[in-house]
């Protein structure tokens, strides 16, 4: 079944998008001292079987040509290692997604790769104006007989995947959309936000588990400034009534790691959702834990349901989701307001005290989304991460607001701890 149009059986798309991105000044030229000339994709194996790829597009190339270069070498990789996509997300402009998605589908097809299972594309927009930004994946493979990936579908429509080893299951749930539950609210943000987490629980259902599952989530906001707080209300509620949090406010260590971040999706729905939900074997001791920052207060403190990390451990290696990061104080409120290299080395220092927790550094990063409120701050970024040696930082970097007007800086990142 193919992934397009972007939303659900049912859905009706809007003639026009209801959400229209703020974006900044183009670059004149390739930032100095980078050779963003190619397109490339860094492979972090992530203990025997499991393997992450993050693909950088080229510095002012069009969508077409950068994604034949950039899913031309993740196809080689799937193949070589047998790997399958248990979780792939896209970013780029909007125009360049009819690019995109036929360039990735016959580039597939030709390998006999599948070609139309869930993915999720959103509008994070390259540095240099248009194009194909880049490429997250996670991929997994089969070891044993007793192993399983399979697709999750939800009125019949592909929606994520779920895989099985060691008796353990791990669901990815992806491009989930709040117009599945009664067909209506294109413009009413928060009322998308409750039914798409309501539809996220109700597919998790139909796999056996519940969002008490649930570990780490992305959403991505349409004009994110205009209604995070509304937002932010109807996610509290929500896990509230989902027993995440008590009405006091409490057990904290219930909510998942996340990113909550602008991004404008092909539908024009106001926001979109993906998640990980983990669920044990049976008899086996707790895989999660949740996270704190050393230097940051509990998001929940000003009004954020989420923590600030989650540690997956696995048989060969554990995992750290690290939740969007920006430059927030120990009292919630935002440091160095238009300092741009104040605010990403703050950045770098808060998820380096939280991956001291789990033995590991920002070398150990897999993947990482990179966001910069202004264009001509990509080029501060890579010039401040070669500063601290990591020159090969696997990260899409992209353009797109911040959950406040004054931050200029976020990063998420998924980490591998070898042991």
């Amino acid at each position: 079944m193919s992934t397009e149009p972007a939303i659900y059986p049912g859905q009706k798309a809007p003639s026009r998008p209801l959400w229209r991105f703020k974006g900044g000044q183009k670059p004149a030229s390739i930032p100095c001292g980078l050779s963003q000339t190619a397109a490339t994709v860094r492979v972090t194996e992530a203990g025997r079987g499991q393997a992450y790829l993050a693909a950088a597009g080229a510095w002012g190339q069009n969508a077409a040509q950068t994604a034949g270069a950039v899913y031309l070498e993740i196809a080689r990789e799937l193949k070589k290692r047998d790997l399958q996509i248990l979780h792939e997300r896209v970013f780029g402009s909007l125009a360049a997604w009819p690019a995109v998605r036929s360039v990735r589908r016959r580039l597939f097809q030709s390998r006999g790769l599948e070609a139309d299972g869930p993915l999720t594309y959103i509008e994070g927009r390259p540095p240099w104006g248009k194009g194909l930004s880049g490429v997250i994946i996670r991929a997994v493979r089969k070891r044993k007989a007793t192993d399983q990936i399979w697709t999750i579908r939800h009125q019949g429509w592909p929606v994520g995947r779920g895989w099985q080893r060691h008796g353990h299951t791990t669901l990815i749930l992806q491009n989930l959309q709040g117009m599945g539950l009664g067909g209506n609210g294109w413009d009413r943000p928060a009322l998308q936000a409750r039914q798409l987490l309501a539809l996220a629980n109700r597919v998790l259902r139909e796999q056996g588990a519940s969002y008490r599952d649930v570990v780490r989530t992305w959403f991505y906001l349409a004009d994110i400034l205009s209604w995070y707080p509304d937002f932010n209300q109807a996610r509290t509620e929500t896990y509230r009534h989902f027993g995440l949090l008590s009405q006091e406010g409490e057990n904290r260590r219930k909510l998942p790691a996340s990113t909550g971040i602008q991004g404008i999706i092909p539908s024009g729905a106001a926001c979109a959702m993906d998640l990980t939900a983990v669920i044990p074997a049976e008899n086996s001791p707790p895989q999660v834990r949740q996270l704190s920052s050393p230097g940051q207060p509990e998001a929940l403190t000003y009004g954020s349901a989420f923590s600030r990390g989650a540690l997956l451990t696995e048989p060969e290696a554990s995992l750290v989701q690290v939740s969007g990061t920006a430059a927030i104080d120990e009292h919630g409120q935002s440091l160095h307001l238009t300092d741009i290299r104040a605010q990403i080395a703050c950045t770098f220092d808060k998820i380096q005290a939280l991956l001291d927790q789990a033995g590991a550094t920002l070398a150990d990063v897999a993947a990482a989304s990179v966001f910069v409120k202004h264009p001509q701050h990509a080029q501060v970024y890579w010039e401040m991460a070669a500063a601290r040696g990591l020159h090969d930082l696997p990260a899409v970097v992209m353009v797109a607001d911040v959950c406040r007007e004054e931050l200029l800086f976020e990063m998420d990142a998924e980490v591998v701890v070898k042991k």
